[in-house]
């Protein structure tokens, strides 16, 4: 049976209800069927090889190149907030959906016997007032007439849980309280943010630019987050521009069984399931920005460490601007065919600043190929334990070999080369790149023709308690932005403080007073 006999009219009009064409539809169950090849690694990126580290100098002088670029109003911050703290308090919400609830005795017995939900409700009650949402959970509680020192376990997970309470597990990851200072100022990751990037994209007026992607159902209560002015938030200086967008609709994925057919629900209509961050690359193209920052929201530090962070991101900025100005003028130059060293200083540039091999004919058209691409630098820390991808040289199917950012999930890990090179990392991604959107001319580029589509993911997931194979399109920073020319420069791993659990806040780099 041919693949567009799986396909019903029925099947047909839910796709065009979302914008997705039936030719997407069957690409993408190509792809689930028939997974395409991994990534192909040469070797990790190391210092001195794909891996850029900056001396003092250097620093200094590439934070003031770009502080040029930023109060001309060229710098913005782009930040992917559509997720919810879910994940955040997971054991916690396990164990308040229990019915019956244990008793004290019976959560002692699983706490000695290592469950990991018994053993975070006594770390989160031993820990309270510690945490930035102590503030809020003290208003709910007293609401309710009680107090956190003599509430029952239940009560305070219903207090910090229930929708009736403060909630917190089904709201934004970026309306979670972050950071709570000795003045007693709470702030939110979303308000953090915004204070921390007005540290290196503010321009001359004072006008800080971002754009948050956020989840439909959490439209309203970012908008009302950022209603914020500079004065409220300490900063009378600053004024805030904050745009927001939603993932479209048409870049949602198919699923499959796993024997191959289409996945539908007990209604028969087909799952679509969210693209992952890869779908985002839209999002970022819309921005038309010139250059632009790009941040997870559960990577923010607190206010006395913003100028160490805006002190780095300044230089990658600074790289940026140096580099793209370099490639501007060299591709003004090739246009001239009178310029006879424009060719060989480009070739140079290739092969030097971007590490890539140029072919050894067509040469000229190679290199106004290779460098009329949007560009990007991003930071790498050295790897400590913490998960995450990782830039390696890949080779890529035409031949050639590029830097790029690498997930496990990529690689073919049953190959012993393959998962050797992987282990040989020495630095890995926690997502801090700045990158330049437009050519020479101004011109935005068009993002999605950069895109490695082979470069997806396939993941076993259940719906319903059914198993499937759900797809993943290309990866904001991997296969979405394979095309794209990259440096990677060496940052300090003190930069990186992801959030994914609850207790990652009572980190010191989470507890504002504390040494790092």
């Amino acid at each position: 049976m041919s693949d567009s006999h799986n396909l019903t009219d029925r099947d047909r009009e839910r796709l065009e209800e979302r914008g997705i064409s039936e030719a997407e539809a069957q690409r993408q169950l190509r792809l689930l069927r028939s997974p395409p090849r991994a990534f192909v690694l040469e070797r990790p990126c190391t210092p001195g090889d794909g891996i850029r580290v900056l001396d003092e100098e250097e620093l200094r002088t590439l934070a003031d190149e770009f502080r040029e670029a930023a109060r001309a109003g060229r710098a913005s911050k782009f930040v992917p907030a559509s997720g919810a703290a879910t994940r955040m308090f997971r054991t916690l919400t396990s164990l308040w959906t229990e019915d019956p609830f244990p008793d004290d005795e019976t959560l002692a017995e699983r706490r000695a016997e290592g469950d990991p939900a018994a053993r975070d409700l006594h770390r989160l009650r031993k820990h309270l007032d510690r945490f930035p949402f102590l503030p809020a959970l003290r208003d709910e509680l007293a609401r309710r007439g009680r107090a956190p020192e003599e509430v029952s376990p239940r009560e305070l997970l219903s207090a910090l849980l229930a929708p009736d309470g403060l909630d917190l597990g089904n709201r934004a990851k970026g309306l979670v309280p972050f950071h709570r200072y000795p003045d007693g100022e709470v702030r939110t990751a979303f308000e953090e943010h915004l204070l921390e990037g007005a540290g290196y994209v503010r321009d001359d007026g004072g006008i800080s630019r971002f754009h948050f992607t956020v989840a439909p159902d959490q439209w309203e209560a970012f908008h009302r987050a950022a209603e914020v002015s500079g004065p409220a938030l300490g900063a009378p200086e600053i004024r805030f521009r904050v745009a927001f967008s939603t993932q479209s609709p048409s870049t949602d994925t198919l699923a499959v069984t796993p024997e191959g057919a289409p996945f539908r629900d007990p209604d028969g209509n087909l799952l679509l399931r969210p693209g992952g961050h890869g779908a985002l690359i839209g999002n970022l193209a819309e921005t038309a920005r010139d250059l632009v920052f790009l941040k997870n929201i559960d990577n923010v530090l607190p206010r006395e460490r913003h100028d160490e962070v805006a002190r780095w991101q300044q230089a990658l900025g600074g790289l940026l601007v140096r580099t793209e100005s370099r490639i501007h003028e060299l591709l003004r130059r090739m246009e001239d065919p009178g310029d006879e060293t424009a060719l060989e200083e480009a070739r140079r540039l290739v092969e030097n600043t971007l590490g890539l091999e140029p072919p050894g004919e067509d040469l000229r058209d190679w290199l106004n190929d290779r460098l009329d691409r949007p560009l990007r630098v991003a930071g790498v820390v050295p790897v400590t334990g913490e998960p995450g991808g990782g830039p390696f040289w890949v080779r890529r199917p035409d031949g050639s070999v590029t830097p790029q950012i690498v997930e496990e999930a990529e690689i073919d890990t049953s190959s012993t080369d393959q998962a050797e090179i992987f282990e040989g990392s020495t630095h890995f991604n926690p997502v801090q790149i700045v990158g330049s959107l437009r050519d020479r001319r101004g011109r935005p580029y068009e993002l999605d023709e950069f895109i490695d589509e082979d470069a997806v993911f396939v993941s076993e997931k259940s719906h319903g308690g059914r198993p499937l194979l759900a797809l993943e399109r290309p990866g904001l920073w991997n296969g979405a932005m394979a095309g794209w020319n990259t440096l990677f420069v060496e940052i300090p791993g003190r930069l990186f403080a992801p959030v994914k659990t609850v207790f990652d806040l009572l980190r010191s780099a989470h507890q504002p007073g504390s040494r790092p």
